[in-house]
């Protein structure tokens, strides 16, 4: 991926969000969204619809004015059939629309952020040794999901629940400019960590969020951010999804991380950083199967 030149705006832009009330201004945000008035809500959806070339015929419901709220415009369902789920056995399913900004291998127990940043498994799990140990010489990818994506994330794989995390954070902008120039992005910025047990091993999918998106929610908890960090699934009731089935959403735009252990999967040779993707793709196959 060819990465942009950067200029002196694109380091002001950045440093003025260390300065942001960031959580403040999502709050806000937050409100606005889901505000029900017509006048207000319906020419904003039309605005955005023209302005990201979003095309609505992939929705379930074509009709902006059909949108309660901004919010449920924003996270409006597609039909069943605008993003087949990939059905060759053992393959890796991407688990949303978006960008695949960085993938690969987690070298020394790290990530790769951006050409030439890198930044700690450990801090991204929150410091949780034990996870950070399971995935020791895995795999990782990273999905950026721009304003036009489609907004649910889906399962990349069939999986166990076992557990859910919301670790509490900044909420710097996820775009290219920016993970190009704040160190350690993805470990500083509130995260949901979404941890599975799969036919292949453990694997998780990690809901970043960023500015203006200070909400992020599961299936089987509702709304995790702002208000209910502790939400967890019923005990003794153990959630199993299947490929490419919803399990969250974000409430504006932000970034995935797939995290993978080691020797389970390998990546489709044609992908490279940069690409753009679409839920249910095949993002890579088994080890076992290609094997």
């Amino acid at each position: 991926m060819n990465e942009p030149p950067l200029h002196w705006y694109h380091r002001l832009f950045v440093g003025l969000q260390y300065l942001l009330p960031q959580q403040a201004l999502s709050a806000l945000v937050y409100r606005l969204v889901r505000l029900r008035a017509r006048p207000l809500r319906l020419p904003l959806i039309r605005l955005f619809i023209r302005g990201f070339r979003v095309d609505m015929q992939e929705a379930e419901e074509p009709d902006p004015a059909a949108y309660p709220t901004f919010n449920a415009f924003f996270t409006r369902a597609l039909r069943p059939d605008a993003r087949p789920i990939t059905a060759e056995p053992g393959a890796l399913a991407c688990p949303a629309d978006g960008r695949l900004s960085q993938f690969g291998s987690l070298s020394e127990g790290r990530l790769v952020q951006a050409k030439g940043r890198t930044y700690s498994l450990l801090d991204l799990l929150g410091g949780d040794a034990d996870w950070a140990e399971r995935f020791a010489g895995g795999q990782f990818a990273t999905i950026y999901l721009s304003p036009r994506d489609y907004h649910r994330v889906h399962m990349p794989t069939a999986g166990r629940l076992v557990a859910m995390r919301h670790i509490p954070g900044r909420l710097f902008s996820v775009n290219q400019v920016t993970t190009a120039l704040v160190p350690r992005l993805f470990s500083r910025n509130e995260r949901l960590l979404c941890l599975f047990e799969g036919e292949a091993g453990p694997f998780a999918v990690i809901l970043v969020g960023a500015i203006f998106v200070g909400s992020m929610a599961t299936v089987w908890a509702g709304q995790v951010t702002p208000r209910r960090p502790d939400r967890k699934p019923a005990e003794g009731s153990p959630l199993t999804l299947d490929r490419g089935e919803e399990m969250g959403r974000f409430n504006m735009g932000s970034t995935v991380i797939l995290l993978l252990p080691a020797g389970a999967y390998a990546f489709a040779p044609e992908l490279r950083p940069g690409d753009g993707v679409r839920l249910g793709q095949r993002l890579g196959l088994s080890v076992a199967r290609s094997g």
